[in-house]
């Protein structure tokens, strides 16, 4: 059907909403009519949606009455699931009888997350077995490890599932585990090749996104589609980017590379049994010369290669090409499994070539340094110094691309996530009257159904003392102790860091009866389903929590960020981004700095009103939002909380609120 023949949009939206259960709300309507017309004319639309506004359904009806192939992106796990599993379906249903078709609607992920029946059933190419330790097949059949426990149920899951989706195994497995059973792209042997090619999972899925009106996909597998030439995903004339605030991260982690001497050793030993002794002995060569120099390596950008660097690297790219040749000219038909191993060992050196040739060419538009970790040792990364260009180029061509999010107008307005996706501060036209010199785009906030200002208090403790890089915080933490107790509990804790979540866990574990959950000591599921049961209770973390957390009611009524989250001063990527705002004349440290804070603030603060009920305090302690010339732009990109920098209001404010949930048996 054509989008001119559609009933009324607002019968559809009133349709899809009374099936779902809810109520129409202006700011959803305002968001439906606003992504319609930025369809029908193929420009682009920012859409800012508070909690509560039901954006998913103020998206998806306008996307299904036009009629064409829509791409969903989300950054989560959470929201795919929400849309396949309940929004989508109920949708489809509520405007069935109106549109007189069904659109079809599917999910698609990275190959990664499908089960491999080629690995289940072959097993996987010894290299890696030796690597894993695993156990011979008789101790398989009747294993005593976890990691065996896990083997077996996958393989009786293997006959039950019909996606193959790790997503859909419950209870999950480790990852050492999925990865025994699963491929990458690049491992993968095709479909043609494949042995289990008619009954892959992921191939299936990929067939059900080319039938499907919608396909809901990640940030990730939209990144790869976009960058590496090589589509994944269907053609599509409309992409709805939903928690768009994420995409830039998630595309610069698609779009950067890493070599680290375990990985170089792991592809050595791969194509070593495959290739002639030459060529093997000429990657082992280099990738001996890596380890030493690693195992120097300092942290910190590398702004110029170093000569020594230099060679290695060029030696490992020269090497790589050579085995790359050499796995693409022989075939040993004795080896069992030949061709998954060859796949598998291409692939690992075909990436230590990629990223070696990439730093040795040393793009001015990319950042090089070296990572060192507790754990894994040292690692050299390679990631671009924006995705600004690549995005404008790749992501808003040839297509009309909604983005949406709780939180994309930063410090008042939508120019700094907008600058940050390649699009113009405003949409220019050629002052001729000629072609547009950028792409179209319109910022839009509808706000949220929540009166913000009468259901929380955003309060700055601008009494305490600034916080420095080191050290610990005595006066925080007596303020944190203090706000806790005074809300009975109820407290959610957001840390720039998981020094800071242990230190405080560990002092208020000491003065208060309140029981502190901290991120790590349990899954993350576990964690939030605690600390929505009892009232009492404290969740204490770092990132994560900043953003993954929906906790309505009076469990949650007090969010504590203990100081405002920069990026740290010793980042590389964000330390080369601002100083390359600064020498282009900008203001390195707001463009940056100060907008990576800002819209962490802004997700965190929007943990305390999830529903129309809730009440409750957003408390930050680091008064340079209050005292500091940043300070106003940091509370401009938050919810439009009433504000104060009264400790005693705070307090009694408190102690009201938690009184009125013990009234009501919370």
């Amino acid at each position: 059907m054509t989008e001119s023949s559609s009933p009324p949009l607002a019968d559809l939206l009133h349709a899809a909403v009374t099936t779902v259960g809810g109520t129409e709300r202006p700011g959803q309507t305002a968001m439906a009519q606003a992504v319609a017309e930025a369809i029908d004319d193929s420009s682009h639309l920012l859409v800012q949606a508070g909690t509560g506004t039901g954006k998913s359904l103020g998206y998806l009806v306008p996307a299904l009455a036009h009629g064409e192939r829509v791409v969903v992106a989300t950054a989560t796990l959470a929201l795919q699931r929400q849309l396949v599993e309940r929004d989508l379906p109920r949708t489809v249903e509520a405007l069935h009888p109106l549109l007189r078709r069904r659109p079809e609607f599917a999910m698609l992920k990275g190959r990664s997350n499908y089960l491999c029946l080629h690995r289940l059933h072959e097993g996987v190419p010894q290299e890696d077995a030796d690597e894993a330790g695993l156990f011979d097949p008789f101790e398989a059949a009747t294993p005593t490890s976890k990691l065996g426990k896990d083997l077996l149920r996958l393989r009786d899951w293997s006959d039950e599932t019909e996606t193959g989706d790790r997503d859909d195994l419950s209870p999950g497995v480790s990852d050492r585990a999925w990865s025994q059973v699963s491929v990458t792209s690049r491992e993968c042997l095709g479909a043609s090749k494949c042995a289990y090619g008619a009954e892959c999972f992921a191939e299936a899925a990929r067939e059900r996104a080319k039938l499907a009106d919608v396909v809901v996909t990640n940030h990730a597998l939209l990144a790869i589609d976009a960058i590496e030439g090589a589509p994944v995903l269907p053609s599509h004339e409309v992409l709805i980017v939903d928690e768009a605030h994420e995409l830039v991260s998630r595309v610069t982690g698609v779009a950067s590379g890493e070599l680290t001497p375990g990985q170089v050793n792991r592809a050595v030993r791969r194509a070593a049994k495959l290739v002639n002794e030459q060529a093997a002995d000429a990657l082992q060569t280099a990738s001996e010369g890596f380890e030493r120099l690693m195992e120097l390596a300092l942290p910190g950008r590398l702004e110029k290669i170093p000569e020594d660097l230099g060679y290695v690297l060029m030696a490992l790219r020269d090497a790589a090409r050579t085995v790359i040749s050499a796995l693409g000219a022989t075939r040993d038909a004795s080896v069992k499994d030949e061709d998954a191993i060859r796949k598998q060992a291409l692939g690992s050196v075909e990436n230590i070539h990629q990223v070696a040739e990439r730093i040795v060419e040393g793009s001015e538009y990319d950042v090089v340094w070296y990572e060192r970790h507790d754990r894994f040792g040292a690692s050299l990364r390679v990631a671009p110094l924006s995705v600004s260009g690549l995005l404008r180029e790749k992501l808003f061509d040839d297509r009309s691309v909604v983005l949406t999010s709780a939180t994309l107008k930063l410090g008042g307005d939508f120019n700094g996530v907008a600058a940050s996706l390649g699009l113009a501060p405003e949409s220019p036209q050629d002052p001729e009257g000629g072609e547009e010199t950028a792409p179209r785009w319109q910022g839009l906030d509808v706000g949220s159904p929540f009166d913000y200002s009468k259901q929380g208090i955003l309060y700055v403790a601008k009494h305490l003392a600034q916080p420095g890089r080191e050290g610990s915080r005595a006066d925080m933490l007596d303020e944190l102790a203090e706000l806790v107790e005074a809300a009975g509990g109820r407290t959610l804790g957001l840390f720039s860091s998981m020094r800071a979540a242990q230190a405080a866990a560990e002092n208020l574990r000491g003065r208060l009866d309140a029981p502190i959950l901290l991120q790590g000591e349990e899954t993350l599921g576990e964690l939030i389903r605690a600390f929505a049961a009892d009232a009492r209770t404290c969740l204490f973390g770092t990132l994560s929590l900043w953003q993954g957390v929906d906790v309505p009611g009076p469990s949650c009524q007090l969010v504590v960020m203990d100081r405002v989250p920069f990026p740290r001063p010793d980042d590389p990527l964000m330390s080369a981004r601002q100083k390359a705002v600064e020498e282009a004349g900008g203001n390195g440290f707001m463009a940056v700095a100060a907008t990576h804070a800002a819209l962490l603030m802004a997700q965190g603060a929007g943990r305390l009103v999830r529903a129309s009920d809730d009440r409750g305090i957003v408390a930050v302690l680091d008064p340079r939002v209050e005292r500091a010339r940043y300070g106003s732009f940091l509370r401009k990109s938050m919810p439009d909380f009433w504000y104060t920098t009264d400790r005693n209001q705070v307090r009694r404010s408190l102690a009201a609120i938690d009184a009125a949930a013990k009234a009501q048996g919370a």
